[in-house]
């Protein structure tokens, strides 16, 4: 556009020393061929627009902005209209009380009161992409910074209006994935309604007052006693029907010597032993009783 304008320029210039009859006029032929040259080259490369890869452009003559979407690639234009390119790749917007981990470099974590009206320090990721056929709206509507106007306080309202629903300790725990998915569902139909694609909603931290910390820790002390005394006395009992039964194996092994060996079957048994003896490499006499008691036994070694 630049030497369409400077061709303007020069044309003028040409004209306007055309009238003199010096040196200087005698070239104004040359200059007005010139100007109309640099016009020429100067609407021929406005013609021609490129739109790099994840991007569209808005076209915008004299602050009219026009519905036709540019997408990626080469494009064919108004030389005189103003191209607005748009990302429509996916986005992070991130607000998080690390510093240097957020959009914003300071403290940018959301302090939101819970049910039980506690301070909650959230962190928060959204992910998200600009329409592309919705880009025109976006530019005529909000402008190019959707960032500062959309996204941050919708999200954060968002956020806010569903905290107050959830107790401290649940928000921290077991409703943890209910509140991120109804946060997701207002922040979503919030954003559809201004060109916006909410594509994932991350809770990256909730960080609880101290004294609930501090509770909360104390509770999982107590639960974790609990089950490690539970386990103590589930081995007892264990142990304790151990030992019945096994003091139930020697009643019954005592009950059945006393009432079912017989003289017989001591006798042989007596012999059984004898023979076990006799077969012992030590010298031995064995004395040999009635056959009812037991034989002495004499051994030398």
């Amino acid at each position: 556009m630049f030497l369409s304008i400077l061709g303007i320029i020069i044309i003028f210039i040409g004209f306007a020393v055309s009238s003199q009859n010096n040196l200087i006029g005698r070239y104004s032929s040359i200059t007005k061929i010139i100007g109309v040259a640099l016009v020429i080259i100067g609407l021929s490369f406005s013609m021609f627009k490129v739109i790099d890869a994840g991007e569209v452009g808005v076209k915008t003559v004299f602050g009219k902005v026009d519905n036709e979407v540019l997408y990626s690639g080469l494009n064919v234009i108004n030389p005189i209209a103003v191209i607005t390119p748009f990302d429509v790749k996916t986005q992070n917007y991130t607000m998080s009380g690390v510093h240097d981990e957020g959009n914003k470099q300071t403290d940018d974590a959301l302090r939101v009161l819970s049910a039980d009206g506690l301070e909650v320090i959230i962190d928060l990721s959204v992910l998200f992409r600009v329409k592309g056929s919705a880009a025109p709206n976006i530019l005529r509507e909000i402008g190019t910074d959707y960032l500062e106007k959309i996204v941050r306080p919708v999200s954060r309202t968002a956020i806010r209006d569903n905290a107050v629903a959830y107790d401290a300790v649940a928000l921290y725990s077991s409703k943890r994935d209910e509140f991120q998915s109804k946060i997701f569902n207002t922040i979503e139909k919030s954003f559809a309604k201004r060109g916006l694609e909410l594509e994932q909603l991350l809770v990256r931290n909730i960080t609880l007052p101290a004294s609930v910390k501090a509770s909360i820790e104390s509770k999982i002390n107590a639960e974790q006693d609990a089950q490690k005394m539970t386990f103590v006395l589930q081995k007892e009992r264990q142990e304790a029907e151990r030992k019945r039964v096994e003091a139930q194996g020697i009643a019954d092994y005592q009950r059945i010597l006393s009432t079912g060996l017989s003289d017989r079957q001591l006798q042989y048994e007596s012999i059984l032993a004898q023979k076990e003896i006799a077969k012992s490499a030590n010298t031995k006499v064995i004395i040999m009783g009635n056959g009812k008691s037991a034989p002495i036994i004499l051994g030398g070694n």
